[in-house]
């Protein structure tokens, strides 16, 4: 292995985990969506724009919807790290502290804790701020 990919293999890791992370909230919402309004719902075309009405199937909608919002930037900045480096290792750090916080939200959101939930998403954000910061010192 060249010392290019060596490098990049942790952001490469940390980029499959996020796309496992992404399909779980995909899965999870489609779960209880189905769970909710039956197979047939979500085997047939949607067109009435029904949608669940129970807490736990909103909150895993809207967790997902969380998720989707940020991902793409998260995505950009774990590819411009494997390519670019990351000398000083804080866009690595930045990275393992998104997913963690990624991974901490979900269960906190469909629990419906509020504040604490805030808390861990700002720490995501926080990992955003470190990767970006990882590309320039």
């Amino acid at each position: 292995m060249d010392q290019v990919a060596a490098l990049a293999t942790p952001y490469v890791a940390l980029l499959v985990i996020s796309v496992v992370l992404l399909v779980l909230h995909i899965m999870l919402q489609g779960f209880l969506a189905t769970r909710e309004l039956g197979s047939q719902w979500n085997a047939g075309p949607r067109d009435e724009g029904r949608k669940p009405k129970s807490p736990l199937a909103g909150r895993a909608e809207r967790a997902s919807a969380n998720y989707r919002e940020t991902y793409p930037a998260v995505v950009g900045l774990l590819l411009a790290l494997a390519f670019y480096g990351d000398p000083a290792g804080w866009g690595l750090i930045g990275g393992w502290l998104w997913l963690t916080c990624r991974v901490v939200y979900l269960p906190l959101y469909l629990a419906g804790i509020p504040y604490l939930r805030s808390l861990v998403w700002l720490g995501s954000l926080v990992g955003i701020g470190l990767m970006i910061i990882g590309l320039f010192v």
